[in-house]
């Protein structure tokens, strides 16, 4: 028979922690009610926190009426990606292949599987990105919380909980404004986190209400004591020293207490005795006390146990080297000794399985880890649980454990976990640290979370790499990373010099792999070297020696669009740069990458064909819907914001605009980001919002933007319009002359990418200084000939127009108003119409004046330029005209969020779509609605489209003539 000695742990009530348990009882109250909170339960090992989470748990307890997900992290999973969602979601049982077709997984919901899955199908594609994952994610705890039913995160042993777990807390926490979420997570404070960015990042974001654990007094000590020996009267100098040794910490409370019990002594004073030579080592002292009492299999069975987890009894048995009815013997006598938690395998406290563990020696539990490892290779579980064991174990660099860690990494690659991949790749590294195709893989996992170490890693490898074809591959990534990481001439030497040696090897003839590699090589090097001023003049005479290629492939056409974009950069003709542009959008036999649709986009837009310019861009935005690339779809959102402003699309641009600026709001890389707000800046002076578009252009947080092309002086732009908007006519001047001076000194010469000679040119003309306005005019003329289109004659013909004196501007400024009408270029149209009608006033043609006049303003309402439309009533009603104050819309009550939400709904789009396409839940959407019927005083949608039309007809409204008024 086997001794049995002692009875189990008695189940005892919460002690000591009734304020914690009705605090919780108030933040679930709060989140019921629409105001998320995140709570960190705080204390050391044993204080009580998984017992206050199970009494909140309970049938009775304050999450009752809830929906609750409760998981625990594990330290052996602690490396695995997405562990901690996984131990959460997992009860859902969303990731069989039948449960797939769940509601649940509707829509962008679906992003989530390859976080919940620990095993994927062998059809699920790899994310594009991480980002997707968390989005994924992130619809799904909002699906859960559709019907308004509240929603609660419990995960416990948050320290040992993964990177990528935390970062979707946080992420999920940026956008749970309104949403019915309670997150709550159990910390242990001595412990060093398994993942300490994250964890500071979350902590840092939230600002989360702390429940501190703290030790137990004597009274609550002494109520602990009466409850395991309900018939002594415990001796107040027993407690007390039970107190003190103890810490007041309730495990090792408990673990005293049953052990004396056990030992048939008491609350007395024998039992004082015993606890003092036992001292703080409660829970180690009791666990290694009971097992020497032990046959020797059932600390073996217990080892096993402490290492491999709950598993199924033939899996213990086979680490052990047992029999499953040795095993389950053991188990059961475990438990009765208040080891393990009844019903599972699972030890009551994880002390308590590193108790175990420790009597197996540091030796014996890495061999045992190895052997575990194996043993989940051999029953096909996958392989990151082989590697997580592997992890532990410092020395495991043997053949089979490096193949297994890489396959691991592999796997956490297609899940979108890049931290995990890269801690199996780094143990690899250890053992290999000379393979450059490692140093790659690394590097390209450490891309989204660590740039610069994946940088140094890429030049690592690079420098490893004599092969010239692999040479070129990795200077690819080097220099794509170096874009990235904002240091693109460090990227355009490296790649240059790979593609020259690449030259040399193949020589005159290479063979088609190295002429498709080169195409590739060459197109990312006109990529990054034009997005800095110091590179851009290098790409312009790289792109004018390339010769152009057919458009066959991938890489070709990726060629073509920078070309495209290059050859309009540097004023060529716009024929060529629209028929480069179009050959790289044609129909291919694979899908076009960004860097094909986005500069052949900017290339056409130039270009006016304003068409296959959107077309390229809902391709890309359509695209990162598709795969919630929220990047890539900020910055097609802006890119489009630029090109309608600019058209004069006002309500458009600020609607795309203030799109992208919500979701980079949400983003840790939103500072990074500039288009989106110099958008709106301009759309807001255009509006005559002064203050506001201050606020925004203020917004703009990138460091070294004057070193960037495009940015830069979309930016300069904004900042011109916005200081003579303000009335800093100098400033203004200032401004667009820099933003000439810097494209000139970049080699950018397009007469349409930010006209800034075409405003200073107006601004002098304004002032009388026709004479200065002249040399800005004909700076931009010959280049507008040149480019040809009819926006860039018609912005020639204006600037020519704001430069001559007199009665002689009335021609060149009929000339721009026949050109620009005949453009995209509705904006420029009213202001020269503008313009006309104070030259023919200013001639003493009143009547035609009027008419320019009023068509300046109906146009400038058209457009949403309430500020144009104002200057031009007062030049109206200064020609003898009539017309109402030009007055606010309604709308303007609306916040920018409102807006875009009424716009979309207004367009026929369902909460659902909205919410996709604004990457916010439901709920959020439909808050915005509620807010927006209020301030409109509508109640159903169609109310809403027709206060909208109202809206647009109001803008467009012909004003009574003068003729009908009877004012000749």
């Amino acid at each position: 028979m086997t001794d049995r000695a002692g009875s189990a742990h008695p189940v005892l009530p919460l002690v000591g922690r009734a304020e914690h348990l009705e605090a919780l009882a108030e933040h679930a109250e709060a989140a019921r009610t629409g105001q998320p909170r995140l709570v960190l339960l705080d204390g050391p090992a044993g204080a009580g926190k998984t017992t206050l989470l199970r009494a909140a748990l309970a049938a009775d307890g304050p999450f009752a009426d809830m929906t609750v997900l409760h998981g625990s992290c594990r330290a052996v999973a602690a490396a695995t990606g997405y562990s901690g969602v996984r131990a959460l979601f997992g009860p859902l049982g969303l990731t069989g292949r039948r449960a797939r077709t769940s509601a649940l997984l509707d829509g962008g919901a679906r992003h989530a599987l390859p976080a919940l899955t620990a095993t994927p199908q062998e059809d699920d594609a790899p994310p594009d990105d991480a980002f997707s994952v968390l989005q994924g994610l992130y619809w799904l705890a909002a699906g859960l919380m559709a019907d308004g039913r509240p929603l609660v995160l419990v995960l416990d042993d948050v320290h040992w909980c993964d990177e990528r777990s935390l970062r979707w807390l946080d992420f999920m926490l940026r956008r749970a404004d309104g949403l019915p979420l309670l997150v709550v997570a159990a910390h242990r404070t001595e412990a060093d986190p398994a993942a300490p960015d994250a964890l500071a990042d979350l902590v840092a974001h939230h600002l989360p209400a702390q429940l501190r654990l703290g030790p137990l007094d004597t009274r609550q000590v002494a109520e602990l004591t009466g409850l395991v020996f309900p018939a002594h009267q415990p001796r107040p100098a027993f407690v007390g020293r039970l107190a003190a040794v103890t810490g007041g910490n309730p495990l090792r409370v408990v673990h005293l207490l049953s052990d004396l019990r056990s030992s048939g002594l008491g609350p007395d004073d024998a039992g004082e005795r015993r606890i003092a030579e036992i001292g703080g080592r409660a829970v180690t002292a009791s666990v290694h006390r009971m097992l020497e009492h032990q046959p020797d299999w059932v600390g073996r069975a217990a080892r096993a146990l402490a290492v491999l987890g709950d598993e199924d009894t033939a899996y213990l048995a086979t680490l052990a080297g047992l029999s499953a009815l040795h095993v389950e013997e053991a188990v059961d006598i475990l438990r009765h000794a208040g080891l393990v938690r009844a019903g599972s395998r699972e030890f009551i406290h994880d002390l308590v399985g590193a108790a175990v563990r420790d009597t197996g020696g540091e030796a014996g539990t890495a061999e045992l880890r190895l052997r575990a490892a194996r043993l989940l290779s051999d029953i096909g579980r996958p392989p990151e649980e082989s590697a997580a064991q592997l992890l532990l174990v410092p020395d495991a660099k043997d053949p089979w454990a490096l193949a297994v860690l890489r396959a691991a990494a592999t796997q956490a690659e297609h899940r979108g976990a890049p931290e995990a991949a890269a801690r199996y790749l780094q143990r690899v590294r250890e053992a290999e640290p000379d393979d450059p195709a490692l140093l790659t893989r690394l590097a390209k996992a450490l891309a989204e979370t660590d740039p610069e170490r994946s940088l140094s890693l890429l030049h690592e490898a690079h420098a490893l790499t004599t092969d010239a074809r692999v040479r070129t591959t990795t200077a690819i990534q080097l220099a794509l990373t170096c874009l990235s990481t904002q240091r693109s001439p460090q990227g355009v030497q490296v790649l240059t010099e790979a593609l020259d040696a690449l030259d040399a090897e193949a020589g005159p003839a290479p063979d088609p792999a190295q002429r498709e590699l080169r195409t590739l090589a060459e197109s990312v090097l006109l990529i990054v070297g034009a997005d800095e001023k110091s590179t851009f003049p290098q790409a312009l005479r790289r792109a004018t020696r390339t010769t152009e290629p057919p458009g066959d492939t991938p890489a070709q056409r990726q060629q073509l669009a920078m070309l495209s974009v290059l050859t309009a950069a540097d004023g060529g003709r716009a024929a060529d740069s629209a028929r480069r542009a179009r050959r790289a959008l044609r129909t291919p036999d694979a899908p076009l990458g960004t860097w094909s649709l986005l500069p052949a986009s900017l290339a056409l837009y130039l270009a006016e064909e304003d068409r296959a310019a959107d077309e390229a861009l809902e391709t890309v935005l359509s695209d990162s819907r598709e795969k919630a690339a929220m990047w890539t779809y900020a910055l097609a959102l802006s890119t489009r914001a630029l090109f309608r402003l600019e058209n004069g699309a006002l309500a458009d641009c600020a609607a795309d605009a203030r799109t992208a600026l919500e979701i980079l709001g949400r983003e840790r890389w939103g500072d990074t980001a500039t288009m989106a707000h110099t958008a709106h800046t301009s759309a807001l002076v255009a509006r005559g919002e002064v203050v506001r578009a201050e606020e925004a252009l203020a917004a703009i947080k990138r460091p070294g933007l004057d070193r960037f092309v495009w940015e830069y002086h979309w930016y300069l732009m904004a900042r011109g319009r916005l200081k003579l908007a303000r009335g800093d006519l100098d400033g203004a001047l200032e401004t667009f002359s820099a933003c000439g001076e810097s494209m000139e000194q970049a080699g950018l010469t397009n007469p349409v990418f930010a006209p800034w000679w075409l405003e200073a040119a107006c601004l002098l003309g304004g002032l009388g200084r026709t004479a200065e306005a002249r040399e800005f005019a004909e700076r931009g003329a010959g280049r507008s000939e040149r480019w040809g289109t009819r926006r860039a004659l018609g912005y020639a013909a204006l600037a020519r127009g704001a430069s001559t004196p007199g009665a002689a501007a009335v021609e060149p400024l009929r000339e721009a108003v026949a050109l620009l009408r005949s453009s995209p270029a509705r904006g420029h149209e009213a202001r020269a119409s503008l313009m006309l009608g104070r030259a023919l006033l200013a001639a003493g043609h009143a009547r035609e004046a009027r008419q320019h006049l009023r068509e300046a303003v109906a146009l400038a309402r058209r457009c949403g330029c309430v500020a144009l439309a104002r200057q031009a009533r007062e030049g109206l009603m200064a020609a003898g005209g009539r017309m109402r104050e030009i007055t606010s819309s309604p709308l303007d009550m609306l916040t920018d969020t409102e807006r875009t939400v009424a716009g979309l709904v207004a367009a026929g789009a369902g909460n659902r779509e909205v919410a996709q396409s604004l990457f916010v839940t439901v709920r959020t959407v439909e808050l915005h609605l509620t807010s927006v019927y209020r301030k409109l005083g509508v109640r159903r949608r169609v109310d809403l489209r027709a206060v909208l039309r109202a809206d647009e007809a109001s803008s467009r409204r012909p004003e009574t003539t003068d003729e009908q008024s009877g004012n000749g």
